[in-house]
């Protein structure tokens, strides 16, 4: 999922000065009107469990509610049932600002967490499944007692929720090259997802991104396509397992279709972004030979559900694109899952005409609508567009139909709510020791010199200095417990510094501003810097550069050391111009909570294994790569990366 606008977080709670009784009553009853029966939205009652729901539904003769027949049997019979107001309903994502009456009210299909979304009641593990499970008691206690679909950015972790196991982005992800190591960590998201009842994430996302000044390249596992595609297909198969009626499975999401990491530089319309939400100039062979394949053998693999980008080709907006969601993704694909917009995505389609832009989006095939705070103004917009025949019902039944055949997928009609009492799973110390391997696996060495590495944990003294060293913020980048993230101590975990120091106890200095005490000396330097948080467009960047106090300490610590070690924590490949005195160079990514997994390869105990996902552009100018060989204005190519002994472990330098 994304955002167009910084201060998403902060929107006021409009709902209840926008919501009155009357308005209630008149929305329901101009929303009446179907080939099914007028009654209205909301039954008297919520139901008092998910299990107890579904049984008694079973009871009342409702022939959807019928697990012996096929789904599409089912989605027949329910959709014969529903009346205009409800079909709109499904096709209505909103956020967890409103009341859950309001679900009940309107048959809403899906409330999100944001960037930043926690409960109201705060940021616990209690909270989270009570909030999930108070909106999911709301929709059943709809006259259909259709369940609601929650969902969530859990793109590195269940990364919202405080005392999760955050794993490494997927650029550090794409640096493993591990299909089976991306599965297991999928799994082990959506079971922490499953532990606070959610069950559809909004990952993972497979762009292929060509331009690593764009601030969304560490969401993307590589600048490879057929990399690409292999590891958003394990992801998939990960969160999804063998069925998605299982327990502990999440609904994956393939995002954003299509064309994300190809704009243009400086086309971007949206605030201060450069390439954020821009536009893709090349022609459409080279758009889907670029772009179309991890969407091909993702969906073949599985997935159901597909979030459209904010970007545009020459032809406009993507979210308003027949062609390319229904006769590329839909026809072409054989797509039969839903499509998602992204967050207020449809505004954006013909700007300054909301009704046109619902219009365009949602007979392009976009089939549930993230809005995803104005509820009122989307669901009238969209009847008046239906009653008066700029919406075909056909597109309404079809639209619905595609989010009630997942519903059924997935087994909500029989457990809307995953098993309470797993809390303890999320941040488990099976998880936390796996997200651990993922950093072993994600560092790559760039630079090494003899009888640098490693460090030897005994009989050596080592000096520790830079923020990113001690800090869980830095460590875990964007979209992390907020959209954009944060420095500081906002998730628990174990940072490099604290990793080292059980390790190395009194032979480690730490000072994160190099300020050691006079005539300090040691065998070892560790110099990390860092990138600083950021989420999107706002990371879009037109320098490559890291901060000029990280890199000064570089300078700062090689008088004191005999060997120096620079470790560069960033969401994508930094030019490297200051590293020059630096005996050894680890790209450590954005490696999440776990950084004992740092710790393990610069000591020696775990192998470095790592190659680079992304090309390492030798100026910033030489960020884009479409229509470059692989060390044109390059460092160093994809798949490059050295062992301890400076043993390649894939092409040479260039």
């Amino acid at each position: 999922m994304s955002v167009s606008y910084a201060g998403r977080l902060g929107r006021p709670r409009r709902w209840l000065s926008r919501l009155g009784v009357v308005a209630v009553v008149v929305l329901v009853a101009a929303c009446g009107s179907s080939n099914a029966t007028g009654t209205p939205v909301a039954s008297s009652g919520a139901s008092s469990g998910a299990s107890t729901a579904a049984s008694a539904s079973a009871a009342s003769g409702k022939a959807w509610m019928d697990a012996t027949k096929s789904v599409d049997d089912r989605v027949a019979a329910l959709l014969s049932q529903m009346t205009l107001a409800e079909k709109i309903g499904q096709m209505t994502q909103i956020q967890n600002k409103i009341d859950p009456s309001i679900v009940t009210q309107f048959a809403l299909g899906s409330i999100l967490s944001g960037g930043g979304g926690a409960p109201a009641a705060g940021n616990t593990l209690q909270a989270w499944y009570d909030m999930v499970n108070g909106y999911q008691q709301a929709a059943l206690g709809t006259r259909l007692g259709i369940p609601m679909l929650y969902g969530i950015d859990a793109v590195h972790g269940n990364n919202n929720v405080f005392g999760a196991t955050i794993f490494p982005h997927n650029v550090g992800m794409g640096a493993t090259h591990d299909p089976a190591l991306v599965t297991k960590e999928c799994a082990a998201v959506a079971q922490e997802m499953n532990a606070v009842g959610i069950r559809w994430t909004f990952g993972p996302v497979i762009a292929v991104p060509q331009d690593i000044r764009w601030g969304r390249t560490y969401e993307g596992y590589s600048e490879n396509t057929d990399l690409v595609s292999q590891l958003g297909t394990a992801c998939v198969q990960g969160f999804q397992g063998s069925s998605l009626s299982a327990a502990d499975t999440a609904a994956a999401t393939l995002k954003h279709f299509i064309g994300d990491g190809g704009t243009a530089y400086g086309s971007s319309h949206t605030s201060n972004y450069i390439l954020d939400q821009g536009v893709d100039p090349m022609d459409e062979a080279t758009l889907l030979k670029l772009f179309l394949p991890p969407y091909q053998a993702a969906v073949k693999a599985g997935a159901r559900i597909v979030m459209t980008s904010y970007s545009s080709t020459t032809a406009g907006k993507v979210h308003g694109d027949k062609h390319l969601i229904t006769d590329i993704l839909k026809t072409q694909l054989a797509f039969t899952g839903f499509v998602v917009s992204d967050w207020g995505g449809v505004d954006q389609v013909v700007p300054g005409d909301y009704a046109k832009s619902v219009a365009q989006s949602i007979n392009a095939g976009i089939d549930m609508v993230m809005v995803p705070d104005d509820y009122m103004k989307f669901i009238t917009t969209m009847t008046s567009l239906v009653q008066g025949g700029t919406i075909p019902q056909s597109r309404i039944d079809d639209a619905v139909s595609r989010i009630l055949r997942v519903k059924f997928e997935m087994g909500l009609f029989e457990n809307p709510m995953p098993a309470a009492g797993k809390l303890d799973e999320v941040g488990s110390a099976a998880n936390r020791a796996l997200a651990s391997q993922a950093v072993s696996e994600s560092a790559v060495l760039l630079k090494t010199s003899a009888n640098v590495l490693p460090i030897a944990s005994t009989g050596q003294k080592v000096l520790l200095s830079g923020q990113g060293a001690d800090d869980i913020g830095v460590a875990s980048g964007g979209w992390t417990i907020s959209w954009q993230g944060a420095p500081g101590p906002i998730e628990s975990g174990t940072t490099l510094k604290g990793a080292l120091a059980s390790k190395l106890g009194d032979n480690l200095i730490y000072a994160p501003s190099g300020a050691f005490a006079d005539g300090t000396k040691a065998d070892v330097g560790v110099v990390v810097v860092s990138e600083q948080p950021y989420a999107e467009g706002v990371g879009d960047s037109s320098t490559l550069q890291l901060p000029a106090n990280d890199l000064a300490l570089i300078a700062k610590m090689r008088p004191l050391v005999t060997k120096l070690v620079v470790v560069v924590i960033s969401g994508r490949p930094m030019l490297l111009d200051d590293f020059s005195s630096a005996d050894a160079v680890v790209a450590a990514w954005l490696p999440g909570t776990e950084a004992e997994g740092l710790a393990d390869v610069l000591l020696g105990a775990k192998p470095f294994v790592g190659t680079t996902p992304y090309t390492w552009p030798k100026t910033v100018t030489d960020a884009p790569r479409v229509g470059k060989t692989a060390c044109d204005g390059a460092v160093y190519p994809v798949g490059y990366g050295l062992d301890a002994t400076g043993k390649l472990l894939g092409p040479a330098a260039c």
